[in-house]
């Protein structure tokens, strides 16, 4: 506990404690000590001689009295003279404690009102206040330098001094104090307008438990009177009298105090503002998800349609001729690395280039060189011309006939974006998506992100200003759901979904890695079979299990130890072939993916 709230903490056993002490002295040496004109019983030592000691500065408080008039409602009137030696500054000022943190969402109140001044002679007589943190400011400033002394009259209100403690009511205030300047003496009277219970004083730091000079009630018991001989700068006089209950009717004033624990309270209004706006705000995105984002309601009805063998005959064709790049693009709406990888295999397999593997043993390192052939481009789709010049095609501009994939590595990246880029453009054109799906994705994240960063600009406003912080985190949440939703707000029109019912079919024909075999189809058919289907197998990641269909094609077949499109080393044979396919694929796509170091 702080010593400011140790101070204005009020406890029914420490006003026990305080009348135990002081009622047995103060009764028998209150009617004494006025009949002696003021001599007193002492609770602590004077040090009016060290106060003076301490300091070499000129102004001081010769004397500060006061009189506490408990009046009605809990409102204390208090009245100071002061006689205050001046050293050529124009005024004064004063420090009361006037907030206590009780806990960490309140604060204990004390409010000074109705503050004015006066001087009978010549003295400053302007009087205000200002609030600093956990304490009033008050000072009284006048229109010219004074030197001297003279005498200040203080008058306030003060509310929030008193406090109900079970049968009594207790008041407490640092009469006097707060000073910057020493002072030699000080007294203060409390007028209860009842009988007195009990009195007790303490002086020095807020808190402090060292009695003051001296403390008694009149004869009467209807005053409790308060002195103190010498105090330093920021030290108080904190008097206490206990009253009978109800008395004056006063009361505690708590506030709330406004922090983070309080911005983002949970109640049944911020509560309900929370609930409300997360129902609003991501239903709101879920709606946009079902009206822009979601694929024309035909995959599922169609998915069957594409579940069959796609062979007829001499012929083998996927569903709709799709091409291997424009599949996989179609499926997760994104142009990946790996469909550009598949689209190579693919230009291969349609004898655009020869992909050869090289001699390891040879070389020294597993690499692989792609040969241009000679072969009209006029069936080539945007996308796989600009693929294929691109690979084929020095940094100075060359055309080159052959090209180690190695030598890809770090200078193809700034063209594959170009054929990424293309490739978003032609399934937007074969009419599957009504607009780019990067496109789309980006501005529904960036819109997300947007939302997001307003509600957390929101939220520490509203943390700063009021207690509806919590609110905000429903912008935040719905922001942050936008901008994961964006992934998928993409939406295949029904041409789109058509196609992808069918690609579902064709996947599943090459993941049961099975060809039909009624004993009709040559060894070379198969062979062709299964390279027309290849890329398409790289595209789902099943290269391994449709390799399984060709394994013994090189026994059945004679001279088919190599594919018309790729050609292996020395003792390479299609058993080989499905891990060779797989290293070169993960090959590839690090080299056209990698970015050159600087």
């Amino acid at each position: 506990m702080s010593a400011l709230a140790a101070m204005f903490r009020s406890r029914p056993a420490s006003l026990a404690v305080s009348a135990a002490l002081a009622v047995p002295l103060l009764t028998s040496t209150s009617a004494a000590a006025s009949e002696a004109g003021g001599t007193v019983a002492e609770a602590g030592a004077p040090r009016a001689g060290a106060a003076a000691s301490g300091f070499t500065a000129a102004e001081r408080v010769l004397k500060d009295d006061v009189v506490l008039t408990a009046g009605g409602g809990g409102t204390v009137r208090v009245k100071e003279t002061i006689v205050y030696r001046f050293a050529g500054h124009d005024g004064f000022q004063r420090t009361y404690p006037t907030r206590v943190h009780e806990s960490l969402t309140e604060d204990r109140v004390y409010r000074i009102e109705n503050l004015r001044a006066a001087s009978p002679d010549g003295g400053p007589s302007k009087a205000t206040s200002s609030a600093k943190g956990l304490n009033t400011v008050v000072k009284v400033a006048g229109g010219r330098k004074l030197t001297g002394d003279h005498t200040v009259v203080l008058e306030y209100d003060v509310r929030g001094a008193i406090t109900r403690m079970g049968a009594a009511d207790e008041l407490r205030w640092p009469v006097v104090g707060g000073w910057k300047v020493p002072l030699d003496e000080a007294k203060a009277v409390v007028d209860g307008g009842a009988m007195i219970r009990n009195v007790n004083c303490f002086t020095g730091p807020i808190g402090s438990t060292i009695g003051c000079t001296q403390y008694y009630t009149n004869h009467t018991h209807t005053q409790g009177v308060f002195a103190q001989q010498g105090m330093l700068p920021g030290e108080y006089l904190t008097v206490v009298a206990g009253l009978p209950a109800g008395t004056t009717g006063g009361h505690a004033i708590y506030e709330r105090r406004h922090t983070v624990a309080t911005a983002f309270s949970v109640n049944a209004v911020t509560g309900a503002a929370l609930a409300g706006l997360l129902v609003l705000l991501v239903g709101g995105v879920a709606a946009l998800y079902l009206l822009r984002g979601r694929d024309a309601r035909t995959v599922g009805k169609r998915a069957a349609e594409g579940d069959q063998v796609p062979v007829a005959g001499a012929e083998f064709e996927p569903p709709n001729g799709v091409r291997p790049g424009q599949i996989g693009t179609l499926i997760d709406e994104q142009a990946d690395v790996i469909d550009v990888t598949a689209t190579i295999v693919d230009l291969a397999v349609r004898g655009y280039l020869l992909i050869e593997e090289e001699d390891r043993a040879v070389t020294g390192r597993l690499d692989w060189t792609l040969r241009r052939l000679d072969r009209p481009q006029t069936d080539l789709l945007p996308y796989e011309r600009i693929l294929l010049d691109a690979l084929l095609t020095a940094p100075d501009g060359t055309v080159l006939d052959a090209v180690a994939l190695s030598a890809l590595g770090g200078t193809f990246a700034t063209k594959l974006s170009q054929v990424r880029s293309a490739m978003y453009d032609d399934v937007v054109k074969q009419g599957w998506f009504a607009r780019r799906p990067d496109t789309v994705r980006s501005r529904w994240t960036i819109a997300g992100i947007a939302l997001t960063l307003l509600g957390i600009a929101g939220t520490v406003a509203l943390a700063l200003t009021t207690e509806w912080a919590l609110a905000g985190l429903a912008l935040i949440i719905a922001g942050a759901a936008l901008a994961y939703g964006g992934q998928y707000m993409p939406a295949k029109t029904a041409r789109g979904a058509t196609v992808l019912a069918h690609t579902i079919g064709f996947r599943a024909f090459l993941e049961r890695g099975g060809i039909p075999d009624d004993g009709t189809m040559a060894a070379r058919q198969r062979i062709a079979l299964f390279s027309r289907f290849l890329p398409y197998a790289v595209v789902f990641d099943v290269v391994a299990k449709w390799a399984e269909t060709v394994k013994d094609a090189g026994e059945r077949a004679e001279g088919a130890d190599n594919l018309y499109w790729y050609e292996g080393p020395a003792e390479w044979d299609l058993s080989k072939f499905a891990e060779s396919m797989r290293t070169f694929t993960l090959a590839t796509s690090g080299s056209i993916s990698q970015s050159r170091g600087l």
